[in-house]
C-alpha cells in the first residue's frame, strides 16, 4: 500500500511484483501448515521460493538499473552482463542438482542452489553500493539503495546461518527464527525507505579517472586499458552530456538557431 500511494510501484515495478508475490505465498501456504496438509505444503512452498528466486534476481536488475541510470553505455552492458548471469547460475543449479549423491530431491537441490546464488548477488550489489555510492552519485537514502539494503542483511545473515548450520554450530529451528526475524526487520527496512522523503540524485563526479598510466607502463597487449578506457570514456560523456544540457544557452532573436547548435556541438567535441 505504501508503495502504491507513493507511486513506487511505477519506479520498482519487480520489487513491487516480488512484495506481492510474498504476500500470496504466504497466503496459501500458512493455512495448508496449520491444517497439517504437508504434501501440498511443500509443493506450494518450493513453487513459491522458485518464484523469489526469479524475481529476487530481476529486483537486482532493476537497481542495478536505477543506479545506472545516467550513464546509458554501461547500463546497457550491464544488462547483457545479468542476462548470462542468470543463464549460468541457471545451468549451474541444474548440474549441481543432478550430480547430488545425497538422498534429496534434485528439484529441491537445484532451487535451493540458485536461490544461494541469487543471494551471493544481492550481498554482492549492496557492498559495491557501499563503496561506489559516492563515486556513481547515488545518496544512502535513495530507495533503491534501501531496497538493496535491505536484499543485501537478509542475504548475508542467509548465508552465514547456513555455512554454520552445515558445521553443526546452528541447529535447523534457530536458523528458521533468526532468519524469520531477519527477514522482518529487512521488511522494515523497505518500509522506512519508502516513507522517506524522495531524495535527488546526487550530481556524480567522475572519480574514476585511473592513475595506473602515471604511476607505471603497462605492456600494450594487456587488457587492463582498454576496459578502463571504456569506462571512462562512458563516465566522459554522460558528464559532458549533462553539462551540455544545462549550459546550451537560449536563442536570441538577432542569432539563428543553427549557429547555436553549432556552438553546442563543438562544446562537446572531444
Amino acid at each position: 500500500m505504501v508503495l502504491w500511494r507513493r507511486k513506487l510501484h511505477k519506479q520498482f515495478p519487480v520489487f513491487f511484483l516480488f512484495l506481492l508475490a510474498q504476500v500470496a505465498n504466504f497466503a496459501v501456504t500458512f493455512p495448508l501448515w496449520l491444517v497439517g496438509d504437508f504434501k501440498t505444503y511443500f509443493v506450494f512452498f518450493w513453487l513459491g521460493e522458485a518464484v523469489n528466486a526469479v524475481l529476487g534476481f530481476k529486483v537486482i536488475h532493476e537497481i542495478f538499473l536505477d543506479v545506472f541510470r545516467p550513464y546509458h553505455t554501461l547500463k546497457d552492458l550491464g544488462t547483457l552482463l545479468f542476462k548470462w548471469a542468470g543463464v549460468v547460475m541457471l545451468l549451474v543449479s541444474v548440474v549441481v542438482a543432478f550430480s547430488n549423491s545425497f538422498d534429496e530431491n534434485p528439484l529441491v537441490h537445484a532451487l535451493t542452489t540458485l536461490q544461494r546464488s541469487v543471494r551471493i548477488v544481492q550481498l554482492g550489489l549492496i557492498l559495491f553500493l557501499l563503496l561506489f555510492s559516492g563515486f556513481l552519485g547515488v545518496s544512502r537514502k535513495q530507495v533503491s539503495f534501501g531496497i538493496s539494503l535491505g536484499f543485501g542483511l537478509f542475504a548475508g545473515v542467509e548465508l552465514m546461518l547456513y555455512a554454520l548450520n552445515s558445521g553443526g554450530f546452528v541447529k535447523l529451528n534457530h536458523l528458521n527464527l533468526i532468519n524469520m526475524s531477519t527477514y522482518n526487520l529487512a521488511i522494515f527496512v523497505w518500509l522506512g525507505y519508502s516513507l522517506s522523503r524522495k531524495v535527488v540524485r546526487v550530481a556524480a563526479v567522475n572519480h574514476l579517472q585511473t592513475q595506473r598510466c602515471l604511476q607505471r607502463p603497462l605492456s600494450s597487449d594487456s587488457l587492463i586499458p582498454m576496459f578502463e578506457g571504456m569506462v571512462e570514456r562512458a563516465f566522459s560523456r554522460s558528464s559532458n552530456l549533462e553539462l551540455t544540457e544545462g549550459h546550451i544557452p537560449f536563442n536570441s532573436p538577432g542569432n539563428p538557431p543553427r549557429a547555436n547548435s553549432a556552438a553546442a556541438g563543438s562544446k562537446t567535441r572531444p
